[in-house]
């Protein structure tokens, strides 16, 4: 018998946490059709040996939402070996819309989320009104990646609301369209809906966008619809009494953003917290993979304040260069540095090195302010000589979110949270998390040992499928459907994030590519190869399926 694929020889890693085997696997018509020995030929052979064979990656935290309508093979997500991405996070979503609200979400989501309006305006086709067309617009874009989409309450809200919904409660007349529209996006298949309760993320007028303050009974009104639905409820900025109220209402999965202090111990207690939250229901907390928050270089955003700094803000990176390498002007960048009330404490502040993949686990005692007083320097003239040695590439990373690795093992220990939070397509020119799938495989998994490949894999495939409602993806078996990766744990890796301007209008954005990926499938074909897209986009929009 002939095969579409022929996977051979490969480490086969499941996905169900089962200790790896040996063998072959077979694909036809985006399935998987055999697992083990494989005596029929491929019209297309793998050869794996020495490689695992992988389920596709599962990234439960994008906001492709808007950059799929320009860049279907969903960079950088796609380098990374993820084959599922799900949009709609943290209530911000383009859908509900009403055709004269566009501008208004437009904006919502480039003050919440860093992308520009101009790109979203232009880069998609806004022929929708409800999610469900939302989601069949696209359908129509035929992605690189499968793709699953939450309806956000933000956009519900302002819906049913109009400018009322930023600052007032709802009447009870209200929550029940809310909830009827959740139902109905939930029908045309959302797999399920976001909520957003942090007040930092604003609108352009500086207010708290729609929803942050919402009576919880709103969120309980809407868990009703969502619970005989089988769908998913997905919060960030939740305290622990709202998810339990969503839990016990839903009596289904809630997703939530996570995470843990630098202080010794809060690992573990964090952990021993969500212990104590899972009693109430499915709740499943994700939460970056590493320290996180800003990064900034001579390529990208620049550190200081001053009438210097600000003319070289004006130029590109030629310019800018050209400027540190005269004397005179790096002289007054300099001073106007160590003259600079700081932003940010530079002890949180780490050099991502000038080696083809960057070093985001340097230990705290080498900082940038340390690394700076180890050379005689101040930290500006540090990031100064380290931006002319470079040619500018030189970035640096503050860790404003889990500062300590150590504490950070300790919280993925737990079985009620998964390592993730990549938050692609947002925060484009301030952050490059994408690429945590990678940085699973070359921290987690193969420098920390905290997870054995089994384990980490399953982390990465099975574990977040469930919580998305996939019974199709997400392991190795017959009739599953031929989301597959093939790689060398032993290489596998990020390189160093770089910024780009190929978003529409030029618009920067950082993109970071990947090491040690041989083949990534999706659906059955082959999307890249050795971490470069074929032109295949084979993707599906993943409707809820109840």
């Amino acid at each position: 018998m002939a095969h579409d694929i022929v996977i051979r020889g490969g480490e086969l890693v499941d996905g169900t946490g089962a200790e790896p085997v040996q063998g072959d696997l077979a694909i036809d018509d985006g399935s998987i059709t055999a697992v083990g020995t494989v005596d029929g030929k491929g019209k297309q052979e793998i050869d794996a040996r020495g490689l695992a064979v992988t389920p596709g990656f599962v990234d439960l935290h994008t906001h492709l939402d808007a950059q799929i309508g320009w860049d279907p093979q969903m960079t950088p997500v796609s380098w990374h070996g993820v084959t599922t991405a799900l949009l709609g996070n943290c209530g911000v979503t383009f859908a509900p819309c009403k055709p004269k609200d566009v501008e208004l979400l437009a904006a919502m989501m480039e003050t919440v989320e860093d992308i520009p309006k101009n790109a979203i305006l232009t880069g998609l086709p806004w022929d929708w009104e409800d999610y469900g067309g939302y989601l069949d617009a696209i359908e129509r874009l035929e992605p690189a990646l499968n793709v699953a989409g939450m309806v956000g309450h933000c956009a519900v809200r302002f819906y049913v609301m109009g400018e009322r919904a930023v600052e007032e409660q709802a009447t009870a007349e209200e929550r029940k369209q809310m909830a009827d529209i959740v139902a109905q996006s939930i029908d045309r298949g959302a797999v399920g809906f976001s909520t957003n309760r942090y007040p930092p993320h604003k609108l352009p007028d500086g207010r708290s966008i729609p929803g942050t303050f919402a009576d919880p009974i709103e969120l309980v009104e809407i868990a009703k619809a969502v619970g005989p639905r089988n769908a998913l409820m997905q919060a960030v900025g939740a305290n622990f009494e709202v998810l339990k109220a969503m839990a016990e209402t839903t009596k289904g999965r809630i997703l939530f953003s996570y995470g843990t202090g630098p202080q010794e111990g809060s690992g573990q207690a964090q952990a021993d917290n969500l212990a104590k939250l899972a009693k109430f229901g499915d709740l499943t907390a994700i939460t970056q993979v590493r320290g996180s928050g800003f990064m900034f270089g001579l390529q990208s955003n620049l550190p200081v304040q001053g009438e210097t700094w600000d003319a070289l803000r004006k130029m590109d990176l030629a310019g800018r260069l050209k400027a540190i390498r005269d004397p005179e002007t790096r002289a007054k960048l300099a001073t106007e540095g160590k003259d600079m009330k700081r932003r940010f404490p530079m002890t949180n502040v780490f050099y991502l090195g000038d080696d083809e993949t960057p070093n985001y686990t340097s230990p705290s005692t080498e900082n940038l302010e340390a690394q700076a007083a180890a050379a005689g320097e101040h930290w500006v003239e540090t990031f100064l000589r380290l931006s002319d040695q470079t040619d500018g590439r030189a970035l640096f990373n503050l860790r404003m979110f889990n500062q300590s690795l150590k504490e950070l093992g300790d919280l993925f220990r737990s079985e009620h949270i998964f390592p993730s939070l990549g938050d692609a397509g947002a925060h484009v020119s301030q952050i490059m998390d994408a690429g945590w799938p990678s940085f699973i495989l070359s921290y987690w998994i193969r420098e920390a040992g905290l997870y054995s490949l089994a384990e980490g894999v399953r982390r990465l495939t099975s574990g977040p499928a469930r919580v998305l409602g996939l019974k199709d993806r997400g392991t190795l078996a017959p009739g599953m459907r031929a989301d597959v990766n093939v790689l060398d744990p032993s290489k596998v890796a990020e390189r160093q994030p770089e910024l780009v301007h190929d978003f529409p209008g030029g618009a920067p954005r950082y993109i970071q590519k990947s090491l040690g990926y041989k083949t990534t499938i999706v659906n059955g074909a082959v999307t890249l190869v050795d971490g470069e897209h074929t032109g295949a986009r084979a993707g599906k929009v993943l409707r809820h399926a109840g």
